[in-house]
């Protein structure tokens, strides 16, 4: 965790300016004062996201719709940092966020942490999440084949016989046909007859 800590706070320095502001919320251990920040209104976003992480990975619960929020931006590294607290964080609540954050196909374009964050955790919502965003990403020309590989790569780590059939269909697909060949592989032999 280190590296991404070092990753934040490095974007964070930029977008904030390196000011007085970040170097007191980089330098504070008041929980209270960082979950300040995540209700005061006029707060700028590198700031919420720099509170928001430092509650999540401390564990500290009240970071769990901040991150939420986060993990779901249009921002990329936004969307990593908030699901490395998410999975820090340990709020029973999170799979079943990030579940509904990778199957609502209106966000699809920013699925791809969610769906990782899913495997990560390995939360029961996570095997018929990825079942369903694979099966909307095999249709005909979808441009969201980095989400589509994500699902696959995550169904073979889980290694769970209900993937087995979205898998297979995935075999159909060039770009994700390598990777549902080594998870299909996963998933023990006596399990793949079910």
């Amino acid at each position: 965790m280190d590296e991404e800590l070092r990753v934040l706070t490095e974007r964070l320095r930029r977008e904030s300016r390196g000011g007085v502001a970040y170097e007191r919320l980089m330098g504070t251990e008041d929980h209270d004062e960082l979950a300040g920040v995540l209700t005061a209104p006029g707060q700028p976003l590198w700031a919420r996201e720099l509170a928001a992480y430092r509650l999540g990975v401390a564990g500290d619960r009240r970071a769990f719709e901040s991150l939420v929020l986060l993990l779901n931006h249009r921002d990329p590294p936004r969307c990593a940092a908030a699901a490395e607290a998410l999975a820090v964080l340990g709020d029973p609540r999170t799979a079943r966020a990030a579940a509904a954050l990778a199957t609502n196909e209106l966000r699809v374009a920013y699925a791809l942490q969610p769906v990782r964050l899913l495997v990560r955790l390995r939360a029961p919502e996570a095997v018929p999440a990825l079942i369903t965003t694979l099966e909307r990403r095999l249709r005909p020309h979808d441009p969201y084949r980095r989400v589509a590989l994500a699902c696959v790569e995550g169904l073979g780590t889980l290694a769970d016989p209900r993937a087995k059939r979205v898998l297979t269909e995935a075999l159909a697909h060039p770009p994700l046909a390598a990777a549902a060949v080594t998870a299909l592989g996963r998933i023990p032999r006596q399990q793949q007859r079910s």
